[in-house]
């Protein structure tokens, strides 16, 4: 939902400076999160992200756009959805994990995009739970699957 997060993570500053991530070196890549992602959708769980952003979009946006393909190699769906895009849609106003409609998690940042105290909400409320999925698959079906998408 944010156009730029923890600005000053040392992969983003490293990004800023040239650094890519290799296709070939997937030891490299973000870890332990695609182990994660590898050992759940080798169980057949579905993970699926959408992104709304800014068009056009901010150096942190391409740097996640850029890095991507490690997320869907693991076995991530990942789609993208331009903000303008949205204004028919309700969506809640932070970032969040839903988890077989029982959980939500909320992630709270600063104005700044670092992680703000606390930084994470549980959710277990049926009603905000299904209201959070609703728009999910409402943003889901509107936007670009990561290999269709090309980023303005």
């Amino acid at each position: 939902m944010r156009d730029s997060y923890m600005r000053d993570d040392p992969a983003f500053l490293a990004w800023q400076q040239g650094h890519r991530l290799d296709p070939v070196d997937r030891t490299s890549w973000w870890r332990p999160w695609l182990d994660v992602v590898v050992a759940a959708t080798a169980r057949g769980v579905a993970m699926r992200r959408a992104r709304i952003v800014s068009e056009p979009i901010s150096d942190y946006v391409r740097y996640e756009y850029d890095g991507t393909f490690t997320n869907v190699s693991a076995g991530e769906q990942v789609r993208w959805l331009p903000r303008r895009r949205t204004v028919d849609l309700l969506v809640p106003g932070v970032d969040l994990w839903i988890f077989d409609n029982d959980l939500v998690i909320f992630n709270h940042f600063t104005g700044d995009g670092q992680w703000a105290d606390p930084g994470m909400e549980l959710c277990r409320d049926s009603d905000v739970i299904k209201r959070c999925a609703a728009a999910f698959e409402a943003v889901w079906e509107r936007a670009v699957p990561h290999e269709h998408y090309r980023p303005v």
